[in-house]
């Protein structure tokens, strides 16, 4: 084990000794909690509306959650069926969606959607899209904003996160 002097030669004191430990401990946690931050920081994504969306700007690199209906009229296939355009909508405003793969099963006009990846000039562009998986589903941010613009015609209660 290393023994640290001081200056006269003689080993540092007990007291000295626990207060150091103490000090190395503590920058150690502190360390530690830093990283796990950034670690968190790195992989948090934000869920929105297209009308929180339309309040705010963010950078390329920043990956976003939508969710609200999907317009009515709105979906237009091309490139094979494989790149679909639509628009969510949460009755205030509508944002243009880009999603180049393939779509659940039960994604279909007026129904609910939540749409994953990033905000490029006014355009999503998704990666992920998830359609409602039974009849109640609905983020509680997305019934929120529909039941005050009048089209979320269910209980904010029924709704699942």
């Amino acid at each position: 084990m290393i023994k640290i002097m001081s200056k006269k030669g003689k080993g540092l004191k007990r007291k000295n000794k626990r207060l150091i430990f103490l000090s190395c401990s503590m920058a150690g946690l502190a360390l530690a909690a830093t990283l796990v931050f950034l670690a968190f920081d790195e992989n948090l994504v934000f869920f929105f509306t297209p009308s929180d969306l339309s309040e705010r700007t963010f950078s390329h690199e920043q990956r976003l959650r939508i969710g609200g209906l999907v317009e009515e009229g709105s979906v237009i296939k091309s490139n094979n069926g494989m790149t679909i355009d639509f628009k969510v909508t949460d009755g205030g405003a509508n944002l243009p969606v880009r999603f180049n793969g393939i779509l659940p099963d039960l994604f279909r006009e007026g129904q609910g959607v939540v749409a994953e990846g990033y905000l490029i000039n006014q355009l999503f562009i998704a990666d992920e899209v998830l359609a409602k998986h039974d009849e109640n589903y609905m983020p509680r941010e997305v019934a929120e904003k529909l039941q005050e613009n009048g089209q979320w015609r269910g209980k904010i209660g029924d709704s699942q996160q």
